[in-house]
This record gives C-alpha cells, sequence and structure tokens, in this order.
C-alpha cells in the first residue's frame, strides 16, 4: 500500500492525500508537479526512474488506511 507521504522532498511543500500536485517514482519517493517538472526534468534524483501523478486514495478509505505522517526532506542544490 502506498505511504502518500506528506510533502516534496525536494521543496517541502505540503502534499496532502487528495493533492493532485503530487508525484511518485516505484520506490514511493514523493515530489510536487513543480520540482518534477522543473528542475527535476522527470526523473527521480534518488533511483533516476520516471515520476508519475499520486494515486487519490478514496476518503473513506483514509480512515482505516491513513497516509502517512513522515516527512522526508532532501533539498538538491
Amino acid at each position: 500500500m502506498l505511504a502518500l507521504r506528506p510533502n516534496c522532498e525536494a521543496c517541502d511543500r505540503d502534499l496532502p492525500p487528495e493533492s493532485g500536485a503530487a508525484r511518485i517514482c516505484t520506490f514511493e519517493c514523493t515530489f510536487c508537479a513543480d520540482c518534477v517538472d522543473g528542475p527535476l526534468g522527470g526523473v527521480c534524483p534518488n533511483c533516476g526512474g520516471n515520476l508519475v501523478v499520486r494515486p487519490i486514495r478514496p476518503a473513506a478509505l483514509l480512515l482505516k488506511y491513513p497516509a502517512s505522517t513522515e516527512r522526508v526532506f532532501k533539498p538538491r542544490s
């Protein structure tokens, strides 16, 4: 099950579970659309994989399977 991480690893922007701006790779590295379309160029800086739109977990299932609260922040230079 996806962790639904709460923020962009590059800029620390909040990405709530319902955010359409969240992008992930196959390792669930999480970034915002602005970072993916801009400095990251569509490539995960951690694994080199592509980044795609993170699926939205239905609100009713968020109660049973809540999103992660663990923030990962790795500023890029």
